[in-house]
């Protein structure tokens, strides 16, 4: 089976995670987690050593050499290995880790004084400067945990070509860009010559410089010349003619007995040329019958085109899967501006009132930031005219004239004679601009610009809208996209046969044949874990039923406290009395479900305007504080602050956020007016938890964690991270990218999770502020970074040192793994080291994407066993043969239940495992962490600590200053004073070291850091 592995995403609808908690029942107090005890569904007795666990079962390359793992005694004095080689310099780069300072030495001396073994001689190897002699981890045997079942995907199997494939060489002179106009060429010269000089040969093309044919052509080198005649315009005039040269030339032969080697798992590598081949002449045909968009196609005819609002609609797609993604409408383009603008622009005379003059603009009907708003919508877009009769000369919009179309005018001869636009076409086509207050349309260079009043341009169909959409486009494409399982497959297999691959004659020249049934394959479902509350509830342990639970019963198994609370009100809809209500309903909420929470606020709570929103925090919090100092407790902090805000609240909550996390040090629960008047059960159960982890309190653990019986986790102490870089939206140039690192403070439970984010490059993929040095005049050198930062945080927490790193990274595409790898597991590396010349812990290193095209559908969708509530296959899900990677550790696993469209599984791959995990160990850790996620009572898409580092870089952009945020633009270098902890779509894996600069994010206070504020 040829498998086209892919990581974009379009648009499409998939399962979300409502924050459902349920009701809440029974009183007491909260209090601390009971001894553990046994469960259902787990091993008897403790942790397991796994000190013989033997080597690798793969050669690894000499220069990466693998820690060796310690064993842990029950004291907790660990024996260390491995002794790293000295860090590499590398130049500072921007972070909002703050520097270590007064405790760090001490902290250092505590995880040295825990050594109590002398330092192995063997030497870390460094990390090799190639990524060819990498590689990874060899599939350690199939899983067999779980219940047996067989399960569609949207994979096709293909059978290999028996031929003997060629690659030419194709020079097109003169060189153009567009690849449009590349295989308009290529056409021809087949059209002409393929009976003759080509041998008959159907040669499949790529566009640019390679050419494929089944079979040599008769030359080994060949000059061609090609003329393309423009069509006829139908006015008489004659035809424009374009002539080319083309070389062809010999290349090479492609060999698919490697495609096969590797298919049969007795290659390590994909061979990436035969499987390109396969991949151009496969899309030979549909380049031709559909709009191509990245690796997908396009079409208004593979589904109704549906209208996304403001001059834009979706059309249905494919590439492995159906998506759906925004084009502009096809429309005149005074019609696209109404659109846009939500009004008819065109249908009253215009007064003086209406035009408002700003800078060098007229605005005519408009305000500055309308007319602003078409300039940005229009730019780049292709256009054609409608004036000509059948002419349609097609043009790009490079922008809006600075004045209204009857104040233009432009020379007409080499004296210098001016003639007005309006006259010109008058004169010229005897068309009467109806709209001359509008600016026209500027087209071509700024120095050499052509002006097209905008009532006589019409938008050319089939450009593909690839900025920014707004709340409700999304919206509205959502809901086009969004099918539920069986419809979707159906899709699917409509498109393929509507494809015809049996009919397509490239596929038949080259002898490539596809199975137009989805790929059977087997599955396995994987138990869901027994969860563990406190003991004073009625519910002690809690099986969740099909991905899902409540609260109804339980309480929570560490229930934080929250003394001292304040309540401010930004929505002017809601009254204080309202406000109050909600208040102590929410606070009674968090009581049942287990917390210590103190009915009565510091101060009664206030309404304040949203535009005052600094002076309203601040204010409010020195209020609290002078209130408190004058109190008779000990404890003197905030706790908490309850926000309610507008339904529509624009950049309130960032700014709300930033303010309290970055300057006051404090945490916060906002809650939206409509939640506020509603006031539900389920809703106040559900900010509970998202409260109690935000003051250091837990929901639940895992039974088989406390009981300590969760292989290579609960034998010794072990740190999980998440790590995930989100990148600015299109169209910002400039934003930074910004960076998260979270990790498990609490062991054997790991479900608490600290973090701390980074700006860095502008759509930079590699984490730059995982390890870091600096000189410091009075200290020399100086190492830090999130990791090392991260790894003291445990060991205060747990007073143990991490044994075990367990990593999972999420956002890297395939293309990306190998410099990913090298780059972040060196730093990990450096930062152990700086901690203890000899702490070098094993690492497991796993890649999360859910930007993939794979689904995978129940056998059987009437069988309500194999299928949950809304048509998807059931959670624990988890695929790891047939469409996996031949030889390679990875898996698709579906952890979550769907809600409403087609479930998107998880993709796991593991690029580095000095673990040994087995594949049930990998896959039954994996699922089951996805039961622990804080802010909801359902087991969750992805791995929790790779969703939290989501949710703390997403947060962490509401850190940067307006200009940076808002519109990409921002200043190079650090602003003065505003050193960060804290990190960057196509992505970028350059060196971190030529980076611009690029300014810090502030500090997270410390005490918000401990806690899981981004929930």
């Amino acid at each position: 089976m040829v498998r086209k592995k892919r990581t974009e995403q379009h648009g499409e609808g998939e399962s979300s995670h409502p924050q459902q908690a349920g009701g809440s029942g029974g009183r007491g107090g909260g209090g601390q987690s009971m001894p553990p005890q046994q469960a259902a569904g787990g091993h008897p007795g403790g942790g397991r050593e796994y000190q013989g666990r033997g080597a690798q079962q793969h050669p690894r390359v000499p220069e990466l050499h693998q820690a060796s793992q310690g064993s842990y005694q029950p004291g907790g004095q660990p024996i260390q290995a491995m002794t790293p080689g000295k860090p590499a310099e590398q130049g500072e780069a921007s972070s909002s880790v703050s520097p270590l300072q007064a405790g760090s030495s001490q902290v250092q001396q505590q995880f040295e004084q825990l050594s109590v073994e002398e330092p192995s001689s063997q030497a870390i190897q460094p990390l090799p400067a190639s990524s060819k002699s990498v590689r990874f981890p060899l599939r350690p045997g199939k899983g067999s945990t779980g219940t047996r079942c067989i399960v569609k995907a949207n994979h096709f199997f293909a059978e290999l070509p028996d031929k003997d494939l060629h690659q030419y060489d194709v020079s097109i002179v003169p060189e153009v860009t567009s690849r449009g106009v590349n295989r308009a060429v290529m056409a021809q010269l087949v059209k002409l010559y393929r009976e003759s000089h080509l041998g008959r040969r159907l040669p499949a093309y790529d566009g640019r410089k390679s050419l494929y044919t089944a079979g040599p052509l008769p030359f080994t080198s060949k000059e061609f010349r090609i003329t393309l005649v423009d069509e006829d315009d139908g006015t008489g005039a004659p035809r424009r003619e374009r002539e080319f040269k083309v070389v062809i030339k010999l290349a090479a032969r492609v060999d698919l007995h490697h495609l096969g080697m590797f298919l049969q798992g007795r290659q390590a590598d994909a061979p990436q040329e035969a499987l390109q081949v396969l991949d151009i002449v496969l899309r030979e045909l549909p380049t031709t019958r559909y709009s191509p968009v990245g690796r997908s196609f396009y079409s208004p005819h593979l589904g109704r085109r549906q209208p996304l609002g403001e001059g834009l609609e979706s059309w249905r797609g494919f590439y492995q899967n159906m998506s759906s993604t925004a084009f502009i409408e096809p429309l005149p383009v005074i019609d696209f501006v109404t659109q846009l603008l939500n009004r008819d622009v065109t249908s009253r005379p215009l007064s003086d009132s209406d035009r408002v003059k700003a800078s060098v603009f007229y605005l005519f009907p408009l305000c500055f930031a309308s007319l602003s708003n078409i300039k940005k919508a229009l730019r780049g877009v292709k256009v054609e005219v409608t004036h000509r009769g059948n002419m349609r000369r097609k043009y790009r919009i490079s922008g809006l004239t600075s004045q209204a179309t009857r104040e233009l005018t432009f020379p007409v001869d080499e004296r210098g004679t001016m003639k007005s636009v309006v006259e010109y076409f008058y004169e010229t086509y005897g068309f009467v601009i109806q709209h001359t207050q509008w600016p026209c349309l500027q087209v071509g260079n700024q120095q050499r610009p052509n002006y097209l009043p905008m009532e006589v341009c019409k938008i050319v169909e089939g450009q593909r809208y690839s900025k920014r959409l707004n709340e409700r486009q999304i919206t509205a494409l959502l809901k086009v996209t969004c099918q539920r399982p069986q419809e979707r497959e159906r899709d699917i297999v409509q498109t393929v046969h509507h494809n015809a691959y049996h009919a397509d004659p490239y596929a038949q020249e080259f002898g490539i044949k596809i199975d137009e049934r989805l790929a059977s394959v087997e599955a396995r479902v994987l138990p869901a874990p027994w969860l563990k509350y406190h003991d004073s509830g009625r519910e002690k342990n809690c099986l969740p039923q099909v991905g899902q639970w409540n609260m109804m019963n339980k309480k929570m198994v560490n229930g934080g406290t929250v003394n001292n609370w304040f309540c401010i009100n930004f929505s002017r809809n809601v009254q204080d009395g309202v406000a109050r209500s909600f208040c102590s309903e929410l606070a009674q909420m968090c009581h049942i479900s287990g917390m210590s929470y103190n009915p009565e606020p510091v101060l009664p709570g206030i309404s304040a305007r949203p535009d005052q929103v600094e002076k309203a925090l601040k204010t409010r919090y020195h209020d609290a504080m002078t209130a408190m100092s004058k109190s008779q407790q000990q404890k003197k902090e905030i706790d908490l602050l309850i926000v309610i805000l507008p339904d529509n609240n624009g950049s309130l909550y960032g700014d709300l956020k930033r303010i309290c996390e970055t300057e006051l040090g404090i945490v916060s629960q906002c809650c939206l007016t409509k939640h506020v008047f509603k006031m539900s059960k389920q809703y106040l159960a559900n900010v509970a938890l998202k409260i109690n982890v935000k003051v250091g309190g837990r929901n639940t653990v895992l039974v088989d964690a406390i009981s300590r019986r969760i292989p290579l986790v609960s034998d010794r102490p072990t740190i999980i991270f998440g790590a995930d870089v989100t990148h600015p939206h299109p169209g910002e140039d400039s934003s930074p990218s910004i960076a998260a690192v979270v990790a498990s403070q609490d062991w054997p439970e790991v479900t608490k999770y600290a973090g701390l984010v980074s700006a860095q490059a502008h759509r930079q993929e590699l984490i730059q502020d995982l390890y870091k040095t600096w000189q410091d005049p009075s200290r020399g050198q100086i190492t830090g970074g999130m990791i090392k930062e991260l790894l003291i945080s445990f060991r205060r927490s747990t007073g143990h040192k991490p044994l075990r790193i367990i990593f999972y990274r999420d956002g890297v595409s395939e293309g990306q793994f190998y410099q990913v790898l090298l780059y972040e597991l060196d730093a990990i590396r450096k930062a152990c080291a700086s901690l203890e010349p000899d702490y070098q812990p094993p690492v497991t290193f796993v890649v999360v994407q859910k930007r993939h095209h794979t689904r995978l559908f129940a056998n059987n969708h009437h069988d309500r066993n194999s299928v949950d509530r809304s048509g998807n296959i059931l959670p624990g899900t988890v695929v790891d043969s047939k469409i996996c990677h031949p030889t390679e550790f990875d898996f698709y696993l579906c952890s979550h239940a769907g809600i409403q469209g087609t479930s998107r599984p998880a993709h796991y791959h593991v690029l580095w495992d000095e673990n040994n995990f087995t594949a049930d160990e990998l896959q039954s850790l994996t699922n089951n962490l996805c039961y622990t996620y804080a802010r909801c009572t359902r087991s969750v898409s992805i791995v929790p600590p790779a969703y939290y580092a989501h949710l703390a870089a997403f947060r962490a952009r509401f850190y940067m200053e307006p200009e940076t945020s808002d519109s990409g633009s921002m200043t190079s270098g650090a602003a003065a004073g505003r050193g960060g902890m804290a990190a960057a779509g196509g992505r970028s894996t350059r060196s971190p070291t030529s980076n611009a600069a690029v300014r810090p994010l502030p500090v997270l206070k410390e005490n918000v850091k401990k806690v899981m504020f981004y929930c």
